[in-house]
């Protein structure tokens, strides 16, 4: 036997991978599939239709019921609760469980709660006590009940350069050139005396791209994530010309994230990086321009995908349906 099994727990399953363990009064049934150098702690029941991934640890207190996918180096925090049924018992009770996908890197608080369905994505972190009833994105921080996102893992936020004073006219310089590989903040120009404020740009000279298309985004929810999304050839030009958002820039190995709160400040996206907005105020309006027409093709909306494009030949990379494929 290359795995440990606790004299006190029952493992019923053969399929358990090299340097296992598997603690005290923990249950594994037969049809249970667990990686490699993984640790089962005490109190932990796992049943038929599950599949546990390598280097997965699973506290004390955790069931994992049929329909549950975890992909490699999760953290399952202690008491953590998954679902697999909208509505129990009686005749309302459902043919199939529902699956439920914890993807690569991911981490489960002590006490949240994952209803049934849900896809948790790489590298995502959900707080203690939260209760998640929709998707995670990769790398978000959700936390609350209703779980909601408060941040991204390894954000490095970037400050911005104070607005003008009553009768300034700036330049439009770049005000900073973020790490993430071709993203930059410009600052536009901007005007204010005692009649208003006003800023304006032309597109030959104070953009990076002479654009062939727009759209605004406004009345967004602040529960709500927008973008999730790359591009393989447009570059788009966010600004946010009432109120404030959130924006994160994402290259697969770098992550940034900038407030734009302010009319005369633009973010510049260039393709193949992953973008996210989110922390929309109430009263945000975001305008974006855009180089291309739209065309759906030029969308990368799968974060694997993405990851995989812009790093082919990384080791830390796992592909989210590796286990639905062994499935």
């Amino acid at each position: 036997m290359t795995y440990s099994v606790h004299p006190q727990a029952i493992c019923e399953s053969a399929d358990i991978g090299e340097g296992t363990r598997i603690c005290a009064f923990a249950h594994v049934l037969r049809g249970a599939r667990i990686g490699r150098d993984c640790n089962i702690a005490d109190h932990v029941f796992i049943e038929n239709d599950v599949i546990v991934g390598d280097r997965v640890s699973v506290k004390c207190g955790v069931q994992l019921w049929d329909g549950l996918r975890v992909e490699d180096d999760v953290l399952i925090g202690p008491n953590a609760t998954f679902t697999n049924e909208k509505m129990t018992g009686g005749r309302q009770a459902q043919e199939r469980p529902l699956h439920t996908h914890i993807a690569a890197g991911a981490s489960i608080g002590a006490n949240a709660t994952v209803l049934p369905g849900i896809t948790i994505g790489a590298g995502a972190m959900v707080g203690a006590g939260c209760v998640v009833t929709r998707n995670v994105p990769s790398n978000a921080v959700v936390v609350g009940n209703p779980g909601r996102i408060s941040g991204y893992v390894n954000v490095k936020r970037e400050s911005l350069p104070l607005l003008g004073s009553a009768g300034e006219v700036s330049g439009t310089p770049a005000a900073a050139q973020p790490f993430v590989s071709g993203v930059t903040l410009h600052s536009l120009k901007f005007v204010a005396d005692m009649r208003g404020m006003l800023s304006g740009g032309e597109f030959d000279d104070d953009l990076p791209f002479v654009p062939k298309r727009y759209f605004l985004v406004f009345d967004v929810p602040s529960k709500h994530v927008r973008g999730e999304h790359a591009h393989r050839a447009c570059h788009q030009f966010l600004i946010c010309v009432k109120g404030e958002i959130a924006v994160v820039a994402d290259n697969g190995r770098d992550r940034q994230e900038v407030l734009l709160n302010r009319p005369n400040l633009g973010l510049h996206v260039p393709p193949m990086v992953w973008c996210t907005q989110y922390k929309y105020s109430d009263d945000a309006v975001l305008l974006v321009f855009a180089s291309e027409k739209y065309d759906s093709a030029d969308y990368i909306r799968d974060y694997d995908e993405f990851f995989r494009l812009v790093s082919p030949s990384s080791p830390d990379y796992v592909s989210s349906q590796a286990l639905a494929r062994a499935a």
